[in-house]
């Protein structure tokens, strides 16, 4: 072999030696480069956080006690028949609320409902509550009224009533605000879902309160239920229901809102004043009313004695049919305070009729769920009987609750038992402080002669959230 071909083997060879390992070298560097990280580069944007200026704290109060058709000449005519004592008070060191006197158009005889407002005090909200009860005596109208005045609603849902013969039932709708409101009633009843011409499109002016039968939208519903909606304006939506049998009044009552559907509902501070079989008792004394607006479901109910960990009687599962209310008894009840517990897979909406006894000078109430209380929250305790707070925990851990009055001469510390109920005595006229340590649900008994009323207690307004701004 010559030694040029030797040369040009050797320089060949050592060529695709050089590529073999530069190859060799890619592959090793490439896989290392998948398998490290690289270094990066980040930069948080630049960001300014600024806590919006609190609103001001809004309730109002469903009125006085109305008579309709006391004018023989005008069947439709409204009267005031009793007015309502109204016990108001502010986060403790805030000036007293505004109070706003609002137009009750086309009632004679009386003054219209009552509105408060708290403004904000040093950038922090002003919580206010306040409540109202009303007593009245007369040939058309008999029985106990309370409430709380709440805070306008965009929707809300009216549970009670009746379009029946012997009741006189109103839908009352206080706009306390500054623009007009334009809503619209949506009935529920045994046809399922309706917009009946009467509820369409009802203007609310601002400072006003306007009242609309019930008779009006649902007649002949002997089970109505009342989905509320206001546009331009939120509303403050209750009914006043009362009963004449033949020519005896039989009650009267101030229902307030339920604020949404839910799947789980608590109705508690139920008070039974005759056992079963008693003079002037039914077993069909306690009815809880219940819809599923969206959708069929199966609710299954419990009746607990407050107090009780076991059940008062069986839990009762009740098929439903979605826009239709139904109505379920819940007889055998002894005399005593109760808590009943409604749960679904869909949200349903709900309330419990509860009367004294069907004979003059009975009375009766609707009590509504009452939603969760998770912070510190105010609320007012109206003239009247001796009001009785019920507390229900319903964790699986004990909660502890205070109890403070406005002045803060009274206190009073309860530990509510996991998946339990407390009850106690407070004071009529009073305004107090609620502080859970846990999510709670309470509610408000007024019992006495003749006398029976329920308001479930609602946590106060959350607080405005701090904004986060890019710029």
């Amino acid at each position: 072999m010559s030694d040029r071909r030797v040369f040009r083997w050797a320089t060949t060879s050592a060529r695709l030696l050089i590529g073999t390992i530069v190859s060799v070298a890619a592959v090793i560097l490439v896989v290392t480069a998948i398998s490290l990280p690289w270094p990066t580069l980040t930069r948080e944007p630049v960001s300014v956080s600024a806590m919006p200026a609190p609103a001001a704290s809004t309730v109002a109060c469903d009125g006085a006690l109305l008579s309709l058709g006391r004018d023989p000449r005008d069947a439709a005519s409204l009267a005031a028949a009793a007015p309502q004592t109204v016990t108001s008070g502010v986060t403790g060191g805030a000036p007293e609320a505004d109070e706003q006197r609002l137009d009750a158009a086309g009632v004679s005889g009386g003054l219209g409902p009552l509105a408060f407002t708290a403004q904000p005090l040093e950038r922090e909200r002003v919580d206010v509550a306040a409540a109202g009860a009303s007593t009245v005596s007369a040939d058309d109208l008999r029985g106990f009224a309370a409430s709380a005045c709440r805070p306008p609603l965009l929707e809300s849902w009216l549970v009670g009533g009746s379009g029946t013969t012997g009741a006189s039932d109103l839908v009352l709708l206080a706009n306390p605000g500054t623009v007009a409101a334009t809503v619209q009633l949506t009935l529920f009843g045994a046809a399922g879902e309706q917009s009946p011409p009467g509820g369409s499109d009802l203007i609310v002016p601002p400072g006003t309160q306007r009242v609309v039968p019930l008779a009006g939208i649902a007649l002949d519903e002997a089970s109505p239920v009342i989905r509320v909606t206001a546009t331009g304006a939120p509303v403050h939506a209750s009914l006043q229901t009362s009963i004449t049998r033949t020519l005896t009044p039989g009650g009267v009552d101030q229902v307030g809102a339920v604020p949404q559907p839910e799947q789980t509902q608590t109705i508690a501070g139920i008070n039974v004043t005759r056992s079963p079989g008693a003079e002037g008792a039914s077993d069909a004394a306690t009815v809880l009313r219940v819809l599923a607006p969206s959708g069929d479901t199966t609710v299954r109910v419990t009746v607990t004695a407050i107090g009780r960990a076991e059940p008062a009687a069986d839990p009762q599962e009740v098929a439903l049919t979605a826009g239709q209310p139904t109505e379920i008894a819940l007889p055998g009840l002894a005399v005593g305070a109760y808590t009943v517990e409604v749960v679904s897979e869909v949200p349903v909406v709900s309330a419990v009729w509860q009367a004294t006894g069907f004979e003059e000078g009975d009375d009766f109430a609707w009590y509504t769920p009452s939603p969760e209380v998770a912070v510190p929250s105010l609320f007012a305790a109206p003239s009247g009987p001796p009001p009785a707070l019920t507390v229900v925990n319903p964790a699986d851990e004990a909660a502890t609750v205070t109890v403070t009055s406005e002045d803060g001469a009274y206190q009073l510390e309860l530990t509510v038992p996991a998946r339990g109920t407390m009850t106690a005595r407070l004071s009529p006229r009073t305004v107090y402080l609620l502080e859970p340590d846990a999510p709670v649900r309470a509610a408000l008994s007024l019992t006495g002669d003749g006398a029976l009323a329920g308001i479930p207690l609602w946590p106060a307004d959350a607080a405005t959230p701090e904004i986060v701004v890019y710029p």
